[in-house]
Order: structure tokens, then C-alpha cells, then sequence
């Protein structure tokens, strides 16, 4: 089951899901429309390799915009912190936004229960496009789940601003189990 637009701002309202800020105005019919933040982080190298941490350089997006280019891969994130620890959340781009060319999640939209942060935007464009922060990039919605729960204690917890991949840390993590 899925969330309506008014049992996401009571869940909001009463704690069960946590959006911060929270306003009336993005809620939806049935999902809740996030905004882009200020910071966006590139990759620098030529090559990311998945066992290594990779270097970036980071952004900030001012009044003017920030033309994406294609062929990159940007790392934005949400201006809210986003979690529940009762719901399963789920982030895709807004159609507006798709519309412009603009890929917003390429492979992870599911959040896990129990996480707690802003959530990091994979975005790509076909074309150039200029983006702004605090513009509604994307749209988050709940579901209900069934059966025990299992927080998420991931290496993404209270994430603020955008990640970089951290798989090499998974990496990292099955060598020393290996050992």
C-alpha cells in the first residue's frame, strides 16, 4: 500500500516518517516532491574504480544556475532529510524534470527503512541543462511493509549533501572477513 498525500503529512506531522523541512505545499496526491540542493560532486578520474575511494570536486550551484553537461554523472542531493523507520521510500525524478532530459535516479531508488539524511541524486542529462537549487527535482513516496523490521545501519546513515560511492568500503569490509 502506498501512502496518500494526506497520510504523508500526518505521518510527517505525528513522527512516523521525518521530512525536514517539511511543507504542505510539496505534498502530492499520493508522494512528496523533494527539492535539489546546493552542492553537486563530480568525479574527477578517468577511470572510478570500485575498490578505491575516488576523487571528486564539488560544486555549489549560485542564483544563476549550474549548466549539467552530458556524458557526466553529477551527485546532487536533496535540500530534505527524508526517512522513516516505519516506511519503505521510494525517490524517482519528477516527470516535469524528465521531461527537460534530466535523469534523476539511474539505479537506487529504494531507501531502507531506518535511514535518516538527505538522499544523494544521481543526475544525468541528454542535453545541457541549467538547474537550480531549491528547484522540485524529484518526488518521494511511502509504502507499507509487512513483516519484522530491520533498521538500516549502512554506511550512508545522516548522509548530508551528496555521497560518492562508498562500495569500496563493502570491499574493504569482505577482505577483513576474508582474513
Amino acid at each position: 500500500m502506498i501512502l496518500t498525500g494526506p497520510e504523508i503529512t500526518a505521518a510527517a506531522h505525528d513522527g512516523r516518517l521525518r521530512i525536514a523541512p517539511f511543507s504542505a505545499e510539496q505534498v502530492n496526491p499520493n508522494s512528496y516532491n523533494v527539492r535539489l540542493g546546493p552542492t553537486l560532486v563530480l568525479y574527477t578520474a578517468d577511470v572510478l574504480d570500485t575498490h578505491r575511494p575516488n576523487p571528486t570536486r564539488e560544486i555549489t550551484i549560485t542564483p544563476e544556475g549550474e549548466v549539467l553537461q552530458p556524458g557526466e554523472l553529477y551527485l546532487g542531493h536533496t535540500l530534505e532529510e527524508v526517512g522513516s523507520d516505519t516506511f519503505v521510500p521510494l525517490l524517482f525524478g519528477r516527470s516535469s524534470v524528465g521531461r527537460l532530459g534530466l535523469f534523476v535516479e539511474i539505479t537506487a531508488p529504494i531507501g531502507d527503512i531506518g535511514f535518516h539524511g538527505q538522499w544523494t541524486l544521481m543526475l544525468t542529462p541528454i542535453r545541457p541543462l541549467r538547474v537550480y537549487a531549491g528547484m522540485r527535482i524529484g518526488q518521494i513516496m511511502f509504502f507499507v511493509s509487512t513483516g519484522a523490521i530491520d533498521l538500516y545501519r549502512g554506511k550512508y546513515q545522516a548522509a548530508a549533501g551528496p555521497q560518492s560511492s562508498a562500495y569500496w568500503r563493502d570491499v574493504a569490509r569482505l577482505r577483513a572477513v576474508a582474513s
